[in-house]
């Protein structure tokens, strides 16, 4: 009689169902709306670029809408996420990725950044790199059962969504359309990647110890950030004032910010704003959040030396006067440098600058 063989049964993703967004009046920034799907109509591009340009030179923060996606492509990603960081602890940490050598790639455990001195962050996340070679790695059941789903969704935030924006950014910057593209192609290996996190709820008396915040102001350190809006409040960016301001829910968009890299590249014409989590409003508070976002970064290969802008040359602009010490960070590729920002993250709390704009940037 022949033996059987047992197989595990694919993973069913639950549906996601978003819980209803705040009742409470906050104060929230006025951050201007992309409708991508204009680009290619007649004087798309150009309405688009003037939008973006108006955005980066504020906060570096728009929305874009009408990129390619349903709310139920985006909502199986959500449950998706979900049931990767509620399986069990010991399952999640065989997949973890090599923190200490400056990889992400993989399972990032909760607690990882000491946030004050011995108080320990709320936040945990899974992150799949690229679908090339050079990023392959083992993955836990429910990334394995919908790896082909996964991958056609990555591939649709880097190479629709991502490379809209980039040829945007180029046009508001007078150089050519596919110059930052190029920079960013998703065949050429690099530390781009999308991330599934869950912010863990906390009583009213441990998030006062960490003064209600979820993850301390900072700023991004690769290229572009999409974020997926989801209802649970949080998420705030600092205006040039210095004030917070709550990032508002709008339902089927993707919150973008422009980062560290292209702050350098550009010689801060696009600003790298800092942002922050902090916990929810009272009537959210006790949710646990998740999100789901997209990381850009250029090609490991890429150095970045300052963009030959007929705009930046016009507003003065220019790498020319620059100190010996920026101009040696131009010589260094993204791929040396990715892994000296992520090391940078475990660093003891008294170890780690104090100020914002120092805490995640190694350009300025």
């Amino acid at each position: 009689m022949a033996t059987q063989v047992e197989t595990a049964l694919p993973s069913v993703l639950k549906s996601h169902v978003h819980p209803p967004v705040t009742k409470l009046q906050l104060d929230y920034a006025d951050i201007p709306i992309l409708d991508l799907s204009v680009f290619d109509r007649p004087g798309g591009k150009e309405k688009l670029a003037a939008q973006l340009k108006e955005a980066v030179q504020q906060t570096g923060f728009f929305y874009v809408v009408n990129f390619g996606l349903s709310q139920e492509d985006i909502d199986r990603q959500f449950a998706l996420g979900k049931q990767i960081l509620e399986l069990p602890e010991e399952e999640k940490l065989k997949y973890r990725a090599v923190l200490e050598e400056g990889n992400y790639n993989g399972y990032r455990p909760l607690g990882m950044i000491e946030q004050f001195p011995g108080l320990r962050d709320n936040w945990e996340c899974y992150h799949v790199f690229k679908f090339i070679e050079e990023q392959q790695r083992e993955h836990p059941g429910p990334v394995r059962d919908h790896y082909a789903e996964i991958e056609k969704f990555h591939r649709h935030i880097h190479q629709k969504v991502a490379y809209t924006v980039l040829r945007l950014i180029a046009t508001v910057l007078e150089i050519p359309e596919d110059f930052m593209v190029n920079n960013h192609l998703y065949e050429e290996n690099c530390s781009s990647f999308l991330r599934y996190v869950k912010y863990h709820a906390r009583s009213a008396q441990v998030n006062e110890k960490f003064e209600e915040i979820y993850v301390r102001g900072h700023t991004d350190f690769g290229s572009v950030t999409f974020l997926f809006s989801q209802p649970i409040g949080g998420l705030q960016l600092q205006t040039r004032d210095g004030a917070w301001q709550d990032v508002r829910h709008i339902p089927g968009s993707i919150v973008v910010n422009t980062a560290d890299m292209l702050h350098f590249w550009t010689n801060g014409y696009l600003q790298s704003c800092i942002h922050r989590v902090v916990a929810p409003p009272a009537d959210q508070f006790h949710l646990d959040r998740f999100g789901l976002i997209y990381f850009l970064r250029p090609s490991d290969k890429t150095c970045l030396d300052s963009v030959d802008s007929p705009l930046l040359r016009r507003l003065g602009l220019t790498a020319e006067n620059e100190s010996e010490h920026l101009k040696a960070k131009r010589n260094t590729t993204v791929g040396e440098w990715v892994p000296i920002q992520t090391k940078k993250n475990w660093t003891p709390h008294d170890q780690q600058p104090q100020s914002g704009k120092e805490f995640q940037s190694l350009f300025r």
